[in-house]
This record gives C-alpha cells, sequence and structure tokens, in this order.
C-alpha cells in the first residue's frame, strides 16, 4: 500500500480532484501554502494500492502543467519601504510536488 501526498496549486486541483475520482480514485484535499510565492496551494492525499501508483502519478503529471506568471515581490520586511519598487517577474509555477509513501496499515471506518 502506498500514500500519495501531492501539492498542486489551487488551479488545478478541482480538475486533478475530478479527473482521479473519474478514474475511480478518491482523495483526502488539504489547504496549504506555499513557501516560495505565498499563495495558495492543495495538498492531496491518496491511498492506492502499490500497483495503481503509476497511474495516479500519470493522471496528475497530465492534469497539473507548469506555467508562466507574472509575480510582484513581497516589500522586504525590516529595510527600507520607501527606496523599494517592486518590478514584476516572470517565474515558473504549477506543476506538482509528489511524495509517494509506504503505508503500513490502512483501515477505513
Amino acid at each position: 500500500m502506498k500514500l500519495i501526498v501531492a501539492v498542486v496549486q489551487d488551479k488545478d486541483a478541482a480538475r486533478l480532484v475530478e479527473a482521479l475520482v473519474e478514474k475511480g480514485y478518491r482523495a483526502t484535499k488539504l489547504a496549504s501554502t506555499g513557501g516560495f510565492l505565498k499563495e495558495g496551494n492543495t495538498t492531496l492525499l491518496i491511498g492506492v494500492d502499490d500497483p495503481q501508483v503509476k497511474t495516479v502519478v500519470d493522471v496528475v503529471e497530465k492534469t497539473c502543467q507548469s506555467r508562466r506568471q507574472l509575480v510582484t515581490p513581497l516589500t522586504p520586511v525590516g529595510g527600507p519601504v520607501d527606496s523599494y519598487v517592486p518590478f514584476p517577474v516572470e517565474v515558473m509555477v504549477g506543476g506538482a510536488t509528489i511524495f509517494v509513501l509506504n503505508v503500513e496499515r490502512f483501515e477505513r471506518v
């Protein structure tokens, strides 16, 4: 048994949950926040048997694509704000971070 932990951008979460349910997989959805852009993410917990891991990872990869986005950096903490002029910066966002963990025991009650 495996536990797949997938951290995805909020914009991709609804489509990913729909795609997983369509394939017969259940997921627990948790709200989370990214450390770099400080934007909302969704963390999905998906329990599957070992042979199903590749299928679930494929669904995540197909649904959650990386894309470029312009972001304005946050003002520096503790520095002079009056001389700080934030210019938008293009960064890659989206995609997914996937962890596959061994599960010793699983029960649904």
